[in-house]
């Protein structure tokens, strides 16, 4: 099952959900207020592997291997 973020307008609480695909988009509670003012969050992923020469190689996301950051300008890289 594909994990799913969501966003709050009430709280602007965000919170992941694990959920099938086809549940992906019908309403869901929020964790932190119980709002069903939830709409589902657009959502980036990562994808690390190092090359046969030991090079590191990202796909979305960070290019930085051990960044989290969705920007350079946060880790200077």
């Amino acid at each position: 099952m594909p994990l799913y973020e969501y966003y709050c307008s009430d709280c602007q609480g965000k919170f992941e959900v694990l959920r099938r695909i086809n549940q992906a988009d019908e309403p869901i509670a929020c964790p932190y207020c119980e709002s069903d003012k939830t709409k589902r969050a657009f959502s980036t992923f990562a994808a690390v592997s190092k090359g046969a020469g030991g090079e590191t190689r990202s796909l979305g996301g960070s290019p930085c291997a051990s960044c989290t950051a969705a920007s350079c300008r946060t880790c200077g890289q």
